[in-house]
């Protein structure tokens, strides 16, 4: 009895070791440049929201909006809660926000928002000089994006 539970443990452990083995060389088949090349991609997205939004103020006679790293960290958590939880929802912080899902380019949320009167009104607040924008991807290639001001 002891010598069958013994076999079977033994079994159990090679086998097991046999599916680590085979996961961790997966792992190393994947392109190492895949993770770093999505983040550039995401900051060149991210830059042209700020980009996009500051030529529409521009437009209007207002100043650039400057970007604020307390406001991307902020933006980019909520992005990413609104991705987990599948859906839009403001933010209760004191800040004016745009948020979209759907749109495929930095240009063309830009472009909804400033068709939107709200969010428009939040792009063209003479009062504000601080933005933090971010955008998230789901695994299927879904957007969302965030977009805080502050005075």
């Amino acid at each position: 009895m002891k010598k069958t539970c013994f076999t079977i443990c033994a079994a159990v452990v090679l086998f097991a070791g046999a599916a680590i083995a085979k996961e961790s060389e997966v792992k190393h088949n994947v392109d190492p440049n895949a993770e770093a090349d999505a983040k550039i991609k995401l900051i060149a997205i991210e830059k042209n929201i700020v980009k996009y939004t500051n030529d529409q103020r521009k437009s209007h006679g207002l100043p650039p909006l400057e970007v604020d790293v307390t406001l991307v960290e902020s933006a980019r958590r909520h992005a990413i809660w609104m991705t987990r939880n599948r859906r839009l929802q403001h933010t209760s912080q004191p800040v004016a926000e745009n948020i979209a899902v759907g749109y495929p380019s930095s240009e063309s949320v830009v472009r909804g928002w400033m068709n939107s009167s709200g969010h428009r009104a939040n792009i063209l607040n003479r009062s504000h000089r601080r933005i933090g924008v971010a955008a998230y991807v789901t695994a299927s290639g879904t957007i969302y994006w965030c977009q805080q001001f502050l005075r």
